[in-house]
Formats: structure tokens, C-alpha cells, sequence
């Protein structure tokens, strides 16, 4: 499928309309307060992925997890008996060692100002930026939460889930279906554990076959990668260490690694856009962008905890 004018349009106008719609933060927001607080972020996580890339993903979807609960509260930091992080499902969660060290540095220079909720939104930004992804500018104001529960961790998509479930999930937190499949191209970089794709592999919805919609070469591979939950193996099996298009090209080719990237392309409400986003990397790095500040944005006005600037981003002020 060639990517139609009335599509270009589309992807066009939810990136035009939808990118900054948040008056309660503000770009200028440390301007005075702490003026060096993105040159903090910026070095400390170009400190981190030099020594260890993977990082650069992780950080990305422990900021993913963190806004997908409560809003980008920091409450995914919280390191207390019965939050988000000691959830069984936030076991492979990682990155949290580079948060806390940005933290020091920046209370070394502008003690309680800068939230946790802040520093994880701009690192998962830098991170991005050091894959190979896009820029984008963030805005800051966001307060840490003081509530962290296990059970709600379990909200997350984990690669299960129907195109539906995943819709509904989106928009419940202020996203669109087209924030769905930009925001699902992270997975161009990043690991998965093989726990979370052998029942694809070995006993696909109770018939003791493998998933038929995975490409057969990719398959074998599979099996013979995964043998074990424990292990790891790549999101993007073609160019893992490269932000690129490549995510959508594999789904396109039947080497989706999750069911929920595979499933993309398998529904009429999302096929379009893997379509789109494959063949226009431009369109991809700005769709991505503009998703991820509206990922940024979200925040839980619901709560009756109107939040605090931690002074360390694993546990609430005395």
C-alpha cells in the first residue's frame, strides 16, 4: 500500500493538532530556577548509554510505564513494599540507577526544585535523541506523586492484549489510535524477555501449534532463541540498535515480536498507519515526537494528591 495523500493528511493533523495542548506546564518553567537542568539530564544519560545502550530503551519505557499509571507522576520510582516498581510485572523495568544519579547532581545544584517526574520525562527524551530518534522539547511543571500501588501496574499493556484492548487503553489516558501505532515504533530498539512471546512460539491459544502469523524463517529463530523465559532477544530483529522504520517493516513481514506489534497490522483500524510510518521515516520521527509530548502530558487531575518535588525520586518527603 503507497501512502495516500488523504493518509498524509491524517498523520498531519493529529501531529499538528495534538502536540502541545498542556497550559499547565511550561517550557520556561527552571528558566530561572535551574537554568543548567537540561544539561544535567543530557550529560548524565549520555554518561549511562555510553556505557551501556540498552539503557537508552529502558528509559524510554520506564518512562512509558511511569505516565501509563497516575500520570507522569514519578510514582513508577516509588521503591516501597506493595508500589508499581516491586509489581511482578515491573520486574524488568531497568534504568532506575541513572534516574537517582541525575537526581544527586541536580540537588547538588538546585536543591528541591526539580521534580523526579521532570528528570524522567527529558531523560527518556535524551534517550531517544541517543538511539538515533528525534527531538522534541519538553515541557516542564510536573509534580511527583506520593501514591504507588502494585495492582494498578498491572493496567500496562504487556503484549497480550487485542487491538481493542489497546485502543481503549490509549484513549483512556487522552491518546489516539495514531499515538498507538507512533508510540509502538519504540519497539525498533529495546529487548523483550522470551517469557513474554513463548506462548506465541510453542503453544499458540491452546493448540499446541506456534502463532500462524509469524513469518516461518523468524519462527525458527525464535524457538531456538527463547528456549529459555529468562533470556532476552531483540524488538527489532533486523537493525535493533538503529531508531529507524525497520519496527514497521518486520510487522509488515510478519516479524512483529510481540502479539501486540504483530496484531497492527492485522486490523483495518491500525494497518493503514504501520503502512504510513514504514515508508516515511521523516513522518515516523515527527509522529513520534509529537506522541511521546502527549505522553509526557499526561497527568491524573482526578487525584486528591496534589503532589511534591521528591528530594529522592525512590521515596516521598518526610
Amino acid at each position: 500500500m503507497k501512502f495516500s495523500v488523504s493518509l498524509c493528511f491524517l498523520v498531519f493533523f493529529f501531529l499538528e493538532t495534538s502536540a502541545f495542548d498542556d497550559d499547565a506546564l511550561s517550557f520556561l518553567h527552571y528558566y530561572r530556577s535551574c537554568p543548567d537542568v537540561e544539561k544535567i539530564i543530557h550529560n548524565k544519560v549520555k554518561q549511562w548509554v555510553a556505557k551501556d545502550y540498552t539503557l537508552a530503551p529502558a528509559l524510554m519505557r520506564l518512562h512509558f510505564h511511569d505516565c501509563a499509571v497516575r500520570g507522569c507522576d514519578a510514582s513508577v520510582l516509588l521503591n516501597h513494599q506493595g508500589s508499581e516498581r516491586r509489581s511482578n510485572v515491573s520486574k524488568s523495568l531497568r534504568g532506575f540507577e541513572v534516574i537517582d544519579d541525575i537526581k544527586a547532581e541536580i540537588e547538588k545544584k538546585c536543591p528541591k526544585t526539580v521534580s523526579c517526574a521532570d528528570i524522567l520525562t527529558a531523560a527518556a527524551r535524551d534517550a531517544t535523541v541517543l538511539a538515533g530518534g528525534p527531538f522534541w522539547q519538553v515541557p516542564y511543571g510536573r509534580k511527583d506523586g506520593r501514591v504507588s500501588i502494585a495492582k494498578e501496574a498491572e493496567m500496562v499493556p504487556m503484549g497480550h492484549e487485542r487491538v481493542t484492548d489497546l485502543i481503549e487503553f490509549y484513549q483512556s489516558k487522552g491518546l489516539n489510535i495514531l499515538d498507538l501505532v507512533a508510540l509502538s515504533g519504540a519497539h525498533t530498539i529495546g529487548r523483550s524477555t522470551c517469557g513474554s512471546l513463548q506462548f506465541r512460539l510453542f503453544n499458540y491459544m491452546g493448540t499446541g501449534k506456534p502463532d500462524p502469523t509469524i513469518n516461518p524463517k523468524y519462527l525458527n529463530f525464535l524457538r531456538r532463541k527463547c528456549r529459555w523465559a529468562s533470556e532476552y532477544v531483540d524488538l527489532d530483529a533486523t537493525t535493533p540498535k538503529t531508531f529507524d522504520v525497520q519496527y514497521f517493516k518486520n510487522v509488515q513481514n510478519k516479524m512483529g515480536l510481540l502479539k501486540t506489534d504483530q496484531i497492527l497490522y492485522s486490523d483495518s483500524r491500525t494497518a493503514p498507519l504501520v503502512n504510513a510510518l514504514a515508508s516515511q521515516t521523516h513522518v515516523f520521527h515527527h509522529q513520534f515526537a509529537a506522541s511521546m509530548v502527549k505522553l509526557g502530558n499526561i497527568q491524573d487531575y482526578l487525584s486528591a494528591d496534589d503532589g511534591e518535588i521528591r528530594v529522592n525520586c525512590n521515596y516521598v518527603n518526610a
